[in-house]
């Protein structure tokens, strides 16, 4: 259903210490670095089908998160959700909710954890226990 989700990042260098830090826990390798014809950069992390994009906001407003956003990533573990939450504590993100661990939900049990990136946008690690 979805082609990619990008979001805006104030300092794009920031991000990008970040975002290689993170999603390489998941096997995301090094982003593709554009230019837009704006001059403004966008970085585009490839893994798995998926496309996660990191811009400069291209009016050159600040970047803002959306509240009530949310970006799921997918993880194999919940080792590999607790990684990935300490990873991004680790490169700037602040730990949001409870703790990393498992969830009972209507649709079973599953681990999360949730973080915010340096501009704030909400990522949530999850894995969906069988």
């Amino acid at each position: 259903m979805l082609n990619h989700v990008m979001v805006g990042a104030t300092d794009i260098e920031r991000a990008k210490r970040f975002y290689d830090a993170v999603l390489g826990v998941l096997g995301a390798g090094e982003p593709l670095r554009n230019v837009a014809g704006s001059g403004h950069v966008r970085l585009f992390y490839r893994h798995d089908g998926s496309t996660f994009c990191v811009s400069e906001p291209i009016d050159d407003a600040p970047a803002t998160f959306g509240n009530g956003s949310t970006i799921g990533f997918k993880c194999s573990s919940l080792d590999q959700v607790r990684e990935f939450h300490d990873v991004a504590v680790a490169h700037g993100g602040t730990s949001i909710e409870d703790a990393p661990g498992p969830r009972d939900s209507v649709m079973g049990r599953i681990n999360l954890a949730y973080v915010r990136d340096p501009d704030g946008n909400k990522l949530c690690a999850i894995h969906r226990e069988k």
